[in-house]
């Protein structure tokens, strides 16, 4: 008969499994270096699975379901939104994770809560908050920076501490958050060493996840034309491959398809180089990893290059396409309105922030209430606020 710690799968076992099964350079949830407020552990749950569910659980993350990818939510239901590209990172990252034997549940709660700290309106929110900052004293904004504030004071969900009390490993992954559009802060989480490798494969599914999505997404919209989209490399030679493997498949399924064939050309390419760099630098535990002077995970020279063609295309044909300006013309109206009606007046805010800006630095708790904002409610707020017909 067996015995009862056979039948369940503890916190101890998932933990030697992990040691005995994950690459010699994974970070092992039971080597965590641990968290700011010590906490006992759980019996049945690692603390990465812990940090994922604390994660998944924040109000952060929910409001993440209706704030702007690249489509505003109002354009339509089909588009992404920060939320559905998170879960499409997570997805990514495991996948990732899995292909180097490194621990799927740090890179998975890495992606969850790499974009905790975006504003309303996609990266031109982000941008319009940085500039009205930089107005004042020491002021910034910067979404990495952002999503640590969320986790280690903003959320208040527990008796014991302010935010989520993640893992070491878990935070130093947002501040050292590094792709084309995000620049890592990571002041005091040792930015003289490299993250984990878990880290540093979210930085690139991030990467794959929007630069394929938002192919389909700009198709679906309409404001990329499949006759230019032909002239990217990449793309040209997936929809040939596609045709050659499918021939007859109506446009969207087509359209489907060759996304599909993107994304498993570079997530295939990625663990392949990935795995060869590892064996070259003769990277044998973790903190082989942290010193390493060359870059651990990293695209084949050939598919760096046809990404760096499709980002062009992205960048000409479709983030400065009209009504995409348009947007971001509607946000910076919108976010500037809010921050300076806030500023001339905190009574505005809700009490719990209006006494913090009172007693305190009233722009930072303004613009940690305005990057908190969906984007409905940005507007919904720039609507009861500036429109004298509309109930306050």
């Amino acid at each position: 008969m067996s015995s009862l710690e056979d039948i369940l799968n503890s916190r101890y076992r998932i933990e030697k499994i992990e040691k005995e099964t994950l690459a010699p350079y994974a970070a092992l949830s039971g080597e965590s270096t641990g968290r700011r407020y010590p906490e006992d552990d759980h019996p049945f749950r690692t603390k990465f699975k812990r940090d994922r569910d604390r994660v998944i659980h924040s109000a952060a993350f929910r409001r993440l379901e209706y704030k702007t990818q690249v489509f505003v939510n109002s354009e339509g239901d089909h588009f992404r939104t920060r939320l559905t590209h998170t879960l499409e990172v997570a997805q990514i990252s495991r996948t990732i994770a899995r292909g180097l034997r490194l621990n799927e549940d740090l890179a998975e709660t890495i992606a969850l809560v790499h974009d905790l700290g975006h504003t309303p309106f996609g990266h031109a929110g982000e941008d319009i908050l940085n500039s009205l900052m930089s107005q004042h004293a020491n002021g910034s904004f910067n979404h990495n920076r952002q999503s640590l504030r969320i986790v280690e004071h903003i959320e208040r969900r527990y008796p014991d501490f302010p935010g989520l009390n993640l893992t070491y490993e878990t935070r130093e992954g947002i501040v050292k958050h590094e792709t084309s559009y995000d620049l890592p802060e990571a002041d005091d989480y040792e930015p003289h060493l490299n993250a984990t490798l878990e880290a540093q494969i979210v930085n690139f599914a991030d990467e794959i996840a929007y630069n394929c999505h938002d192919v389909d997404d700009g198709l679906f919209s309409n404001v990329l034309k499949l006759d230019e989209i032909m002239n990217v490399p990449l793309w040209r030679e997936l929809y040939y491959e596609s045709e050659r493997l499918h021939p007859g498949l109506s446009r969207s399924k087509r359209q489907f398809h060759v996304i599909r064939m993107m994304i498993n050309r570079e997530v295939t390419d990625l663990i392949n180089s990935s795995a060869e760099q590892i064996d070259r630098n003769k990277i044998v535990s973790l903190d082989d990893v942290r010193q390493c002077k060359n870059k651990l995970i990293l695209f084949s020279a050939e598919l760096v290059e046809l990404n760096n063609i499709l980002k062009e295309f992205l960048s000409e044909k479709m983030y400065q396409h009209w009504k995409l300006i348009r947007m971001t013309g509607k946000a910076h109206r919108v976010i500037t309105a809010l921050f300076e009606s806030y500023l001339e007046e905190p009574r505005q805010l809700p009490p719990s922030y209006s006494r913090k800006a009172i007693e305190g630095s009233a722009s930072q708790v303004i613009c940690d209430y305005i990057a908190g904002m969906t984007d409905r409610f940005a507007l919904l707020e720039y609507q009861r606020l500036f429109d004298p017909s509309e109930p306050v």
